[in-house]
């Protein structure tokens, strides 16, 4: 099983519009961050895509995917979720809408603004079939866990992926470590983490936060995402253990 970063970067991006880097060095490809979501895949060749980013259409290009096995959100808010109308391209060659998951709260509001998604409308099918996760247990040869973490005043859903006896989990969008991503994280394999920033921030982990939960679960490998401006590439690489990995777009990590 392997995990694919289609995006690194915070809700912004790197750089952020009017070409402002930040601490980044421009000349580093790898600093170049898009909107977070990954694919998992399996090694019967089944994707799952987490958060359908404003990037999402150049991401799968970039990657030439073009199925999608089921798609997860971890939350609405737009950075995560607004990139959803780039699925009708995968929809044309389908006999059905394509599954898709998240928590009871997320399901509402994204039913609420993308309507036509997960109803069709105006003689357009149906892109995606969207349901809650209390009722998923397995798809397309994986089995699927999550939690629900604190996101400020907000939540966002944790998910952590098995297949083939291994395991990848991704929690982003997190401002305080809970008992259930304790539990649900041990051991794992690959953690794919927020990480925003070197500095406490009330809604994101910061590094300190990043390291601690890689610490508590005894992870396998972590890598760090969703990074602004102020995360140097080369100068993190140096800052984290062996183990920890520094997220870039186009990243892959087999399990």
């Amino acid at each position: 099983m392997k995990v694919l970063l289609l995006g690194s970067g915070t809700s912004t991006g790197v750089p952020r519009i009017g070409n402002d880097w930040g601490e980044c060095d421009p000349l580093e490809p790898k600093n170049r961050r898009s909107r977070v979501s990954i694919i998992v895949e399996n090694d019967d060749g089944a994707r799952l895509l987490v958060d359908t980013s404003p990037d999402l259409r150049n991401q799968l290009l970039r990657h030439d995917i073009d199925r999608l096995d089921g798609i997860f959100w971890t939350h609405d808010h737009a950075d995560h979720c607004h990139g959803i109308d780039d699925l009708r391209a995968m929809r044309y060659s389908r006999s059905g809408p394509m599954p898709g998951y998240a928590a009871d709260e997320t399901v509402r509001r994204l039913r609420q603004r993308f309507g036509y998604v997960f109803a069709g409308q105006h003689g357009y099918s149906t892109i995606v079939q969207l349901d809650t996760l209390e009722r998923l247990r397995i798809i397309a040869g994986f089995s699927v866990e999550s939690t629900q973490m604190p996101h400020g005043p907000a939540q966002s859903t944790a998910f952590l992926f098995e297949a083939d006896g291994k395991t990848i989990g991704y929690a982003t969008d997190f401002s305080e470590i809970t008992d259930g991503m304790l539990d649900m994280f041990y051991r794992v394999d690959i953690l794919v983490c927020d990480c925003l920033r070197r500095q406490p921030h009330p809604t994101h982990a910061h590094l300190g936060m990043a390291l601690e939960l890689t610490e508590k679960v005894r992870a396998g490998r972590t890598i760090l995402t969703h990074l602004d401006k102020s995360m140097d590439y080369a100068i993190l690489c140096k800052e984290v253990p062996e183990n920890v990995h520094v997220g870039y777009d186009g990243m892959e990590m087999i399990a």
